[in-house]
Parts: C-alpha cells; structure tokens; sequence
C-alpha cells in the first residue's frame, strides 16, 4: 500500500518546486506510477525535438515521487545516479513518464522510467534512477 495519495505527491512538487512548470500524476499504483509534462516550443531544441534536459527532468521527477509514494515525504531523498538512454525523436507534445520500482532498501532506491509522448506507445528515452535516502531519525 502506498504511504501517500496522488494528491499528496502532486502536492509535496508543486511546494518543492513552486517557479517549474510541474508534471502530473495521472496514476499511482503499489510500485508504479505515471505521470505527464506539458511541453512547449520553450522545451525545444533545434531539430524540431524536445531537449535531452527536459526528459531528464521529468524521468528525475517520477523516480522520486514513485520513491516518496513508499517511503513518506522524505523530501531530503536524492539523486546518485541517473542513466539515460535517448531511443527516438520525441514529438513537441506531452512527455509521458512509467516509473516503476525496481528496488527500494533502506538507504537506496532503484527506478526504471520509460518516457513516451502522449498518445504513442513508442518509447523516446529509458532511464534507469538511483536514489539515496536519508536515515530515518527515530
């Protein structure tokens, strides 16, 4: 059972990054969840694409709120390591990101996060995310 509600988390990134144009969770399950950033010509690159940093944002984004929807509001949980594999020109619409649990231990957390434009079901990017969470204070 996951310890917070969409609400929750949609709530805990809105505080946390209140100057970003924030994603939207759309799904939560017990180990996955998904969620989608509206895009624009400012998240462009030349080419007629989305910029790597916009889809490495979005995969950075839903790997720490699939985390924070096990753990609690950890807000302190950070990235180790993201590694990014770029498949296929996304189109200028939403990016949609999987996030699904891999592994979460005490003190990390793994996460695959396949990122799609909406309405394809052709992946433009695989990341896979590693997280360190803080210890627990009693």
């Amino acid at each position: 059972m996951s310890a917070l509600t969409i609400e929750e988390l949609q709530r805990i990134v809105v505080e946390a990054f209140p100057d970003y144009d924030v994603p939207r969770i759309e799904e939560l399950t017990e180990d996955s969840l998904l969620m989608s950033q509206p895009v624009s010509i400012k998240n462009s690159r030349p080419g007629g694409t989305l910029s790597g940093p916009t889809m490495m944002a979005l995969a950075d984004n839903a790997a720490w709120l699939v985390i924070l929807s096990q753990i609690g509001p950890v807000l302190l949980a950070v990235t180790t390591s993201l590694h990014i594999d770029f498949l296929r020109k996304p189109e200028i619409a939403d990016l949609m990101a999987r996030a699904r649990l891999i592994k979460l231990g005490r003190r990390l957390a793994v996460v695959d996060v396949e990122l799609f434009s909406r309405g394809s079901s052709e992946l433009v990017a695989k990341a896979q995310v590693t997280y360190s969470i803080p210890p627990r204070v009693e």
